[in-house]
């Protein structure tokens, strides 16, 4: 079904990947006071770009999904960096308020998106199921 095709299962990685990414943007605002703090990112467009170019890197075997990773995953994944070293503030702190806000709207502007295309081919699906 819809459901189960590859364009679906990359909307669903997507989906996880922004609520991933909303997750670190809050705890970097909340923690915009916190000396010492580094502020971490999502990176996870890039990677899938990378995935659907069909440009593999070298990938390790696994017969046991608790061995370690080889290389590049086949799927891409999202992954958290934190930056280090920059400094924004003279407590050490790196997170930039007014950045953070932005990329947290953006963030939400594009989940918005994917839930409505979500949305739209599950409603495809149901009419398509439905005869109407």
């Amino acid at each position: 079904m819809i459901l189960s095709n590859s364009g679906f299962r990359i909307l669903e990685r997507a989906l996880d990947a922004s609520v991933l990414r909303q997750q670190v943007i809050a705890n970097n605002i909340a923690n915009e006071g916190t000396p010492r703090f580094k502020r971490s990112e999502v990176t996870f467009e890039s990677l899938l770009k990378k995935e659907l170019s069909g440009v593999k890197g070298l990938v390790g075997y696994r017969t046991d999904p608790r061995h370690f990773e080889i290389g590049e995953p086949a799927v891409a994944k999202p992954t958290i960096q934190t930056d280090r070293h920059s400094v924004m503030n003279n407590n050490l702190n790196n997170v930039d308020i007014d950045a953070e806000m932005s990329l947290m709207a953006m963030n939400q502007l594009r989940y918005n998106v994917m839930i409505q295309q979500a949305n739209h081919d599950i409603r495809m699906t149901r009419t398509a199921i439905g005869g109407r």
